[in-house]
């Protein structure tokens, strides 16, 4: 979700992959089905595994899930690196309008800090 909704926040300015440090091969359902509610392209979307892009320069790396800031690999080409953990909505339990809330809940939080470290980029670029 939040490769998604950063490629969207970041206005063709950035351009955002996501991977994990224990991919499940698959984009969890509910994650396609929100991302197509707020009209968000789901198209090339794929789970992949950080070991992946570990060779890769990165102006910022971005960890979300709480285990993933001690699972994730070192990426010494990083810019910048920041920790910003969020529940993971494919452990949520209960219904599934339960879990979609979850999936709902962890997007909306997404897309705040999102817009605010960009928000904060294009202020400090005024000053």
């Amino acid at each position: 979700m939040a490769e998604a909704i950063w490629n969207q926040l970041g206005e063709g300015e950035w351009e955002a992959v996501s991977a994990g440090s224990k991919p499940a091969g698959y984009v969890h359902p509910m994650a396609l089905e929100l991302l197509k509610s707020i009209d968000l392209p789901v198209d090339g979307l794929v789970s992949k595994s950080v070991t992946e892009f570990e060779n890769q320069s990165f102006d910022l790396v971005v960890t979300v899930c709480d285990n993933a800031k001690s699972d994730c690999p070192l990426f010494p080409g990083a810019a910048k690196t920041l920790h910003w953990p969020f529940e993971d909505p494919n452990e949520a339990e209960g219904s599934e309008e339960e879990k979609m809330k979850v999936f709902k809940s962890v997007a909306e939080l997404i897309r705040a800090r999102i817009g605010a470290y960009l928000g904060k980029l294009k202020g400090d670029n005024c000053v």
